[in-house]
């Protein structure tokens, strides 16, 4: 190979290191973030916004992120998870689940959440406030949502194995904190699992948590495995909780059963 060549082909090298080296800024900006739009890629990094999404269509064509249903928000797929070693379950349900909510939201039109269990509480995944036009909450992704007084916490522990559920008790007791203990009221707590269970869903009706909204919250198990729960949140004064049970319920538990996990 000549001088000649070697030089001519060194900018165009470069520039590919420069690009790819971009296109791993980028990977990286939204595994970090758990969940980003595009525009938050370009400031975050300092890019040109066409760039940036010139670099994430590429890298969802490749497969390493996808775009969220509900929000436009993008996400790491699991097949960037293993270029690592780790295993996000939020991740997997969260791409499962999105088209599902997006069609409840049109169905429902009251916003729809898909939250996880981690660490005493639930996590939000994914959700259609931003869609809903009924919403009065925003930038609810990544929202820690207590065990005892929402509805997907409650679903959860209904639905969960019972050494499962005596642990994640047994460690909001030792938090203690203040909201939560006449929730874990012996009498209480057992009664509130014991209705959940007969029902099939939870409900937040009486102002436990946010005195403006009620919920309800279906799981979504596969073989006694659970992956997490659907809510629907809705403005109390708006809709009484059994005129709620009787519109939601029904898509929303056959929304459950068709997310494509498994155990």
């Amino acid at each position: 190979m000549s001088k000649e060549r070697t030089r001519a082909d060194r900018p165009r090298q470069s520039e590919g290191v420069r690009a790819f080296k971009r296109g791993l800024d980028v990977l990286q900006e939204v595994n970090r973030s758990g969940g980003i739009r595009a525009g938050d890629v370009a400031r975050a990094l300092d890019l040109p916004r066409p760039t940036v999404y010139r670099l994430l269509e590429t890298l969802e064509e490749l497969g390493y992120v996808a775009r969220s249903a509900s929000d436009d928000r993008f996400r790491v797929t699991r097949l960037a998870l293993s270029l690592g070693d780790g295993y996000d379950p939020g991740v997997v349900i969260c791409q499962a689940a999105a088209p599902f909510l997006a069609e409840l939201s049109k169905t429902l039109v009251w916003p729809v959440d898909l939250s996880t269990y981690e660490n005493a509480a639930m996590v939000v995944q994914e959700t259609t406030h931003s869609r809903s036009p009924l919403s009065i909450d925003r930038g609810m992704i990544g929202k820690r949502l207590p065990m005892l007084r929402t509805s997907a916490g409650r679903a959860y522990l209904a639905a969960c194995p019972a050494r499962e559920r005596d642990l994640i008790v047994g460690h909001l007791r030792r938090i203690d904190e203040a909201d939560d203990r006449p929730f874990l009221d012996e009498t209480r707590l057992d009664r509130m699992i014991a209705e959940t269970q007969a029902r099939g869903y939870a409900i937040r009706s009486e102002g436990e948590y946010n005195p403006k909204t009620a919920s309800i919250a279906v799981p979504i198990v596969r073989n006694g495995v659970v992956f997490g729960c659907i809510s629907i949140i809705w403005i109390r004064s708006a809709l009484g909780i059994e005129e709620a049970v009787a519109q939601f319920v029904g898509p929303m538990r056959d929304a459950s059963e068709a997310i494509p996990v498994s155990p």
